[in-house]
């Protein structure tokens, strides 16, 4: 873990007045249960907020950008925006996870890169942002960090189904099979592998063996991508 506050503050374009914010918005749950510290001081309030604010904001920027689009399009890709594997992405591409205060066993067990953890840091972010600086700087954070990323969220969201395509135009057998299931009952993380013909082309980890195998296939399409250059 980072400490250097000012370097996150650069990544997302925006100085704090109230550094307290920020510093909450970057505490885990399992970081207060073992400091002795109550639940309202972790990041969960900002979270809870932040989502509300992201959802708005979501809405209000396809709505314009998508004039023609009926409520159910609009619907279905604001959900593809802002779940929870796209924002992980999001807060990936600025090292959230690197900053975030975390319990002993969270931090053993891979907790700055689990997608469930880094993407709540991002809504709780977010929240900090607007309670420091108002809606129209929590406007320019988010489009910043999520809304300039729509086509690589839409790519998420069709993502099992652009992998199945490029397989069948090949010839290629597509299959998924889930490697690891760790975790709590309520926290479970599940890691899925992408395969073509058997040949391992992504892993992707999630809270449900759908999102795991969403995040294998993604992470496939952009690495054949990649070699497709």
């Amino acid at each position: 873990m980072t400490e250097n506050h000012q370097e996150l503050e650069e990544r997302i374009g925006y100085a704090f007045r109230n550094p307290e914010l920020l510093h909450t918005a970057l505490i885990h749950s399992s970081y207060v249960n073992e400091h002795g510290l109550t639940r309202l001081e972790c990041n969960e309030r900002l979270e809870f907020l932040g989502d509300a604010v992201l959802e708005l904001l979501s809405s209000e920027h396809l709505f314009f950008a998508l004039p023609d689009s009926p409520e159910g399009q609009l619907t279905t890709r604001r959900a593809s925006m802002v779940c929870e594997p796209t924002l992980a992405i999001c807060a990936s591409r600025i090292g959230l996870g690197d900053f975030l205060y975390l319990g002993k066993g969270e931090e053993a067990g891979g907790g700055r890169t689990r997608a469930s953890i880094t993407s709540d840091a991002l809504e709780a972010l977010i929240g900090a942002v607007y309670l420091d600086g108002g809606f129209s700087r929590a406007k320019e954070v988010v489009e910043r960090l999520v809304l300039t990323g729509i086509e690589e969220a839409e790519l998420f969201r069709d993502s099992k189904t652009r992998l199945q395509e490029y397989a069948q135009a090949r010839g290629l057998e597509l299959t998924y099979r889930i490697v690891s299931v760790t975790g709590p009952a309520h926290h479970t993380v599940y890691t899925a592998e992408a395969l073509l013909s058997g040949n391992i082309v992504g892993a992707g980890e999630g809270s449900s063996k759908k999102n795991a195998e969403q995040q294998a296939a993604f992470e496939a399409l952009k690495k054949l991508k990649e070699q497709d250059t």
